[in-house]
């Protein structure tokens, strides 16, 4: 298989899958605190759709560790969607960057990372964490320019 030839990793669509010990509150979560609805499901499995990407819910009997970022969405104005999640009733996470992350710690819940992929353009995002019904890490991101 050929990098070119369509059929390889470089071609092929990213999808994220998370673990859900009990599906169901995992759907009341994402509905009623981040506003998002499956677009499809199967047994054991919810299947979301967010700008393009997707991601699954899927039942397991494991637990996710929740230590790093599973899953982040890049936004264009995290203050409105950190309000937006927070009047919804998301708890964001409040903590003290490495200094491999340029240190900070985060003020209402938004931290400012410095450094960022130079392809991109940005100086450093500005980030913020909650975690979901099932601990799974999440986070929300907007480029620095």
């Amino acid at each position: 298989m050929d990098a070119d030839d369509g059929g390889g990793l470089a071609q092929g669509r990213v999808s994220t899958r998370l673990p859900a010990q009990d599906l169901d509150r995992a759907r009341r979560f994402y509905s009623e605190r981040l506003g998002l609805e499956p677009v499809d499901e199967r047994p054991g499995g919810l299947l979301y759709r967010c700008g393009g990407a997707e991601f699954q819910l899927f039942q397991s009997a494991g637990t996710s560790p929740g230590t790093f970022t599973q899953m982040s969405w890049r936004v264009d104005d995290i203050e409105a969607v950190v309000s937006e999640l927070r009047r919804r009733g998301v708890v964001f996470e409040e903590f003290e960057l490495s200094s491999a992350y340029g240190g900070g710690r985060t003020r209402d819940g938004i931290v400012e990372v410095r450094g960022h992929y130079a392809s991109t353009g940005a100086r450093g995002d500005r980030g913020a964490w909650f975690r979901d019904s099932e601990g799974n890490l999440l986070s929300i991101g907007q480029p620095v320019f």
